[in-house]
C-alpha cells in the first residue's frame, strides 16, 4: 500500500459524488407569502434622531480651520481638558 498524501485518494468515493446524488433545486413558488419588514417605535425615534443630528457645522468648520492653522491648541485649553482627564481618573 502506498500513500501518497491527502488530495491523492484512489478509487475513494464519497456518499455525494454519484450521478444522481445531489438533489436538485427547486424554485420558490410566486404564490407564496411575500416578504414583509416591521419597524418598531424605537427604532423609528432613533433614525428621526439621527436625521436632526444636532451638529453645529459653523463650530465644526470654524474648530477644523483653527487645526489646520495650529491656532486651535492654546495653552488655557490644554489645561482645562488634563484637569478633567485628572477629575475623571479621581
Amino acid at each position: 500500500m502506498q500513500i501518497h498524501g491527502p488530495s491523492q485518494t484512489q478509487g475513494i468515493k464519497g456518499p455525494h459524488t454519484g450521478p444522481n446524488s445531489a438533489p436538485k433545486a427547486s424554485r420558490p413558488s410566486s404564490a407564496g407569502p411575500a416578504d414583509r419588514v416591521d419597524i418598531s417605535p424605537a427604532a423609528e425615534a432613533a433614525a428621526s434622531a439621527a436625521e436632526v443630528s444636532g451638529v453645529r457645522e459653523d463650530l465644526v468648520a470654524r474648530v477644523r480651520s483653527e487645526i489646520a492653522s495650529g491656532t486651535y491648541e492654546t495653552p488655557d485649553k490644554l489645561d482645562s481638558a488634563l484637569e478633567g482627564l485628572l477629575n475623571e481618573l479621581g
